[in-house]
């Protein structure tokens, strides 16, 4: 495969993809960088924000390479309008999560309402009660989305970069991370959401 010439094709990318050699990082890499305009398109057509076409983006090469890995790829199309195709789904789906985010975000009083209109002195021991119950079921909730995810959200929360924590825990790119981390959260977000216990 002649990895010294400035563009690769869809076959190069693929065979560089299935490799088992250091060609495969490489490849990938590629691949991510070949197609990141459509980071742009996404921002002007679907009026995301740049942060969230990115995390569809990377969200998009993940599984682009899962795909030409386990065969899903055909090659009936171009690599570009599969990716595309895919991206703009993913893009789509995002707005409707957001949609169904904002509607749900008007249901009525919280809990927040109902200590506020609690006696000065009743409110602290019960804001440090909920604030107590609040670590403890965050602690649960980490422990269920797994080690690496516990890991990966520590490190970021404790202000380490992207780049570092793909360093530290042998991920390909920065890119990998965010997408990753983002998936950790949601899937935190999801726990929290769906209510489950131990």
């Amino acid at each position: 495969m002649p990895f010294f010439q400035k563009k690769f094709s869809d076959d190069d990318l693929i065979e560089g993809i299935l490799s088992d050699n250091g060609q495969r990082r490489f490849c990938e890499n590629r691949l991510y960088e070949k197609y990141m305009y459509l980071i742009r398109g996404g921002e002007w057509k679907h009026k995301l924000s740049h942060d969230e076409c990115s995390m569809v983006y990377s969200d998009t090469i993940l599984t682009i390479i899962e795909n030409i890995q386990n065969g899903s790829f055909k090659g009936h199309s171009s690599l570009k309008t599969y990716l595309n195709q895919i991206f703009s789904n993913k893009c789509v789906d995002l707005l409707r999560k957001n949609a169904t985010n904002r509607q749900q975000v008007h249901h009525g009083e919280t809990l927040d309402d109902y200590v506020n209109m609690l006696p000065d002195e009743s409110r602290g021991i019960v804001q440090r009660l909920i604030d107590q119950y609040d670590i403890e079921l965050l602690h649960t909730r980490l422990r269920e989305i797994g080690e690496k995810c516990q890991q990966m959200i520590k490190a970021w929360g404790e202000g380490y970069m992207d780049q570092e924590i793909a360093v530290e825990m042998g991920y390909q790119s920065a890119a990998v991370v965010k997408t990753s981390r983002l998936r950790c959260l949601e899937k935190l977000r999801d726990l929290y959401k769906g209510g489950k216990n131990d």
